[in-house]
């Protein structure tokens, strides 16, 4: 399922969060954003699955424009941080909920959990905590596993490798590789860590001050390159002179 923005534009006050002119993700893309605090990957991804209302412009999935259709979240899951929890539920009750609203049948839900017992790391299920009361990790653990439960088409996540162990970004990069290799699945993830957003997305998009600055193909040398452009704006250079 394609992704678009056109024209779009958010503000707060006389600061202008996102302001994207054209950008499309073709269906089947593993697609990566990057750039420091502030750059607006939160927001961009907000105004995406209407969150929040852009200023001007659109952002549309599968030729829906996602703030005048509700058709498109049926194929969208999507996980940005704990306010997508329901933080007094156990994970099993979290999961049972997820699965009803989603018309998955208590065997079928089974099923699907095992797929996840590599990432759950026998931390999740069978305990006796909140999810209010689970870790950082364990609480990403929890909504990227609901996030993929309704098998979407679209999945969007905002910094997944956040607060997990090295063992557990392993697993998910793993479990991220295989829904595009085996199910197409188009996804938008934005990442702090350049290692691991380059070693999923076959493309990346920098973001800087709302805007786009650098749309390229992932290489061997995307890495490097990434690097030394956050070494040079984090010493003080402009991103022009940077790039």
């Amino acid at each position: 399922m394609e992704i678009k923005f056109s024209q779009l534009t958010k503000k707060y006050g006389d600061y202008t969060a996102v302001e994207v002119v054209d950008l499309r993700i073709p269906s089947g893309e593993s697609f990566g954003l990057v750039g420091n605090n502030g750059a607006g990957k939160t927001t961009l991804f907000r105004c995406l699955i209407d969150l929040i209302e852009p200023d001007t412009g659109f952002a549309m999935i599968d030729g829906k424009v996602t703030r005048e259709s509700e058709q498109w979240k049926h194929d969208t899951g999507s996980y940005l941080d704990e306010n997508f929890l329901v933080g007094h539920l156990l994970p099993e009750e979290y999961f049972d909920f997820i699965a009803s609203i989603n018309g998955i049948g208590e065997t079928d839900l089974k099923v699907r959990l095992l797929s996840f017992e590599p990432l759950f790391n026998g931390e999740i299920l069978g305990g006796k905590k909140l999810i209010r009361d689970l870790s950082k990790g364990n609480q990403k653990k929890v909504g990227i596993t609901a996030a993929l439960l309704a098998d979407p088409k679209v999945l969007v996540l905002d910094e997944p490798f956040a607060n997990l162990d090295p063992s557990t970004q392993i697993r998910l990069k793993e479990l991220l590789k295989q829904l595009k290799h085996d199910r197409g699945v188009t996804m938008l993830i934005s990442s702090h860590d350049l290692s691991h957003v380059t070693d999923v997305c076959e493309r990346i998009v920098l973001l800087e001050k709302g805007k786009l600055i650098r749309d390229i193909r992932t290489s061997t040398d995307t890495l490097r390159d990434l690097e030394a452009y956050f070494t040079q704006v984090g010493s003080g250079v402009s991103h022009e002179e940077a790039m």
